[in-house]
């Protein structure tokens, strides 16, 4: 979940412990007010991801936010 305070350019991604894009959640304009994003522990090809830890990367209004996940099967 997030929030937006203005319309504008929004991209949201999964990445792994190396840094490496698993899969890109969003991209592109979103409005004002609160989004809900889930991650399906996939990766862009529809592969299955393994556990681990993950970071989702937020960039948003010329700033970005990252908060660790812990993908557990």
């Amino acid at each position: 979940k997030f929030e937006l305070a203005k319309t504008g350019p929004v991209e949201v991604a999964v990445y792994d412990v190396r840094g490496q894009l698993v899969q890109k959640l969003a991209s592109g304009t979103m409005n004002s007010g609160q989004h809900d994003l889930v991650w399906q522990g996939r990766d862009e090809a529809g592969r299955a991801v393994a556990s681990g830890v993950y970071f989702c990367r937020l960039a948003a209004d010329g700033q970005t936010q990252s908060r660790k996940m812990i993908l557990s099967k």
